[in-house]
């Protein structure tokens, strides 16, 4: 039997995502801008919601093209509000349009989101060796960084947890337990 991190054994959606997304180093804007859209849906809430919800908040949010996204008006914001589909915080969905925008300022500055935010781990995973899911940290000193660079930069919905969260699922740290089978597959692809 394959042993994978315990947190992700709760049913097919959830083991699909563990074993073939979560951690592996991504360095493509749009999927960059997808996480970051659905780390902030996530704020307060469960992966297992935002993860049931995915494929519906990719139709409601064009397929998290951030250029679509900071164009978004009075009218589309009231569509989404409105869409029983994706989780419907206003707040959160308006912070996902401000951070649309904020996102273009990044990548016209840096040339592309990736390189802004793979920047602050030497454009290289973090990878930890931990033996329990009790080890892993909610956020950290260097996600408390990010996150403050973010907030001074104009975004939204992006406290520590937050960005650590997005951290673990874009593989700027890589937290698969050392007992499950993806924290050495994950290493190779370093």
């Amino acid at each position: 039997m394959t042993e994978r991190c315990n947190w992700s054994t709760s049913n097919s959606l959830m083991i699909k995502y563990h074993d073939e997304e979560w951690g592996v180093p991504l360095h493509d804007d749009q999927k960059l801008f997808e996480f970051f859209v659905l780390e902030g849906f996530q704020a307060g809430l469960s992966w297992q919601i935002v993860l049931n919800k995915r494929e519906n908040f990719r139709k409601a949010f064009d397929n998290f093209d951030p250029v679509k996204v900071a164009a978004y008006d009075e009218k589309k914001y009231n569509e989404l509000i409105s869409d029983a589909g994706i989780i419907r915080n206003k707040a959160k969905i308006a912070a996902c349009i401000n951070n649309a925008q904020r996102f273009l300022e990044v990548q016209k500055e840096f040339g592309s989101f990736d390189k802004y935010i793979w920047s602050f781990v030497d454009y290289k995973p973090i990878v930890n060796k931990f033996t329990s899911l009790d080890q892993l940290p909610a956020k950290t000193p260097l996600s408390d960084t990010i996150s403050a660079d973010l907030k001074k930069r104009g975004f939204k919905f992006v406290g520590s947890t937050v960005i650590y969260a997005h951290m673990q699922a874009t593989g700027m740290v890589n937290d698969h337990l050392v007992s499950c089978f993806r924290h050495l597959e994950v290493n190779d692809l370093i």
